[in-house]
């Protein structure tokens, strides 16, 4: 215990080693993680266009709140994008761990397990999601707090099966390391927003061709800066357990045997 405390007073993060890590995963399994991100991208940008129109399921335009017919259809689609958001969260931290120690992917373990998960980590990253924006409406620093105590429920939810208890489990982990946490979120959350950027550039760009077009380059790029973020956190988790538990990503991946 006193060793494992010792660890958590001195051990860095190590924001720039994640990152790294990250990109690695990303371009030595990109074809896999292209494809666990893009396929429920997809799904959910198809749900969300029969629900809200394709424009705002595109990022064409903004949800509109103004009758409560159309309320109700974004608050479906923000439910949408947070299932999408547990599936994929689900398989990209599987596949993240077998990458991390030289393990070969199997597609078989991951989707059950992503599956389960997606539910809590819908509602839970919903109402993450919610205080975020409430602290970021006050100040952007509180909302990147929030975003830091909650940033590693998703996998937290898949790894170790907690279903609603994943907020209190992230929160507990991320203590004493939000603020490197914050700086690994700001430069991830940048790398995604230009890719969504180009997202919808390329959908505005092509919808004259077709929706159909328009939704597969849409669900390509965002697949993308997806799959880097799912990685990332899936490693932030993976630090944190080795710092304050002395758990080894070996000993995480070994849940999925």
């Amino acid at each position: 215990m006193s060793d494992i405390s010792a660890r958590q007073r001195h051990a860095a993060l190590g924001v720039g080693t994640i990152i790294a890590d990250s990109f690695a995963i990303l371009f030595r399994k990109f074809p896999a993680v292209v494809i666990m991100a893009f396929v429920p991208t997809v799904i959910g940008v198809v749900v969300s266009g029969l629900i809200s129109g394709w424009n705002v399921a595109l990022g064409l335009a903004e949800p509109n709140f103004v009758s409560a017919g159309s309320a109700i259809a974004s608050l479906l689609s923000l439910l949408v994008d947070m299932v999408v958001y547990g599936v994929t969260a689900g398989l990209l931290a599987q596949l993240a761990y077998d990458a991390r120690i030289g393990r070969p992917l199997r597609f078989g373990h991951y989707v059950p397990r992503a599956l389960v998960a997606a539910l809590p980590i819908a509602i839970l990253g919903t109402i993450s999601t919610i205080l975020m924006l409430l602290g970021t409406a006050a100040l952007i620093l509180p909302g990147l707090w929030v975003m830091a105590v909650f940033s590693v429920m998703a996998p937290a939810v898949v790894i170790e099966g907690i279903g609603f208890r994943g907020l209190g489990r992230s929160a507990s982990l991320t203590k004493g390391y939000r603020w490197p946490i914050i700086g690994a979120l700001i430069l991830l959350t940048i790398f995604l927003i230009v890719f969504t950027f180009v997202a919808v550039f390329l959908a505005a760009s092509t919808i004259e061709f077709g929706v159909l077009v328009s939704v597969v380059l849409y669900a390509l790029f965002f697949a993308v800066a997806g799959g880097l973020f799912g990685i990332a956190v899936a490693l932030i988790y993976a630090r944190l357990r080795e710092i304050k538990e002395g758990v080894s990503v070996d000993q995480i991946a070994s849940v999925f045997d």
